[in-house]
């Protein structure tokens, strides 16, 4: 199989209110709305990012985003409201935690050496 692209995707069950969350996560808002309760975040020209409105779903995923700074992005998540919990030493790594508006964890990760 030869991929193009990948895209992680989440559930929710109030797109709206989703939105705004993942606004602040990403900074930025959606870059398409493919059809109605879907929502698109493009990262680049391999990876991107799916909010769907499925609430009989909603609050059983995770999303892990690889990040360069990732106490600058912890600082500007708080900054914006989204509480992100403490900086957490892993063996090859450091990570940050926490959870969009319906439960889902999002995971920050900076690998050692970055």
């Amino acid at each position: 199989m030869k991929l193009r692209k990948i895209y992680a995707h989440l559930d929710c069950c109030d797109l709206t209110v989703a939105i705004t969350w993942f606004e602040a996560l990403f900074d930025r808002s959606p870059d398409a709305r493919p059809m109605a309760g879907l929502a698109e975040w493009h990262h680049d020209a391999g990876a991107g990012f799916q909010l769907f409105e499925n609430a009989a779903d909603a609050g059983r995923g995770t999303l892990t985003l690889i990040v360069d700074d990732l106490r600058g992005e912890a600082e500007r998540l708080n900054a914006a409201g989204l509480r992100p919990g403490e900086v957490e030493p892993a063996t090859r790594a450091e990570l940050v935690q926490l959870r969009d508006p319906d439960g889902n964890r999002v995971v920050l990760v900076e690998p050692a050496g970055a």
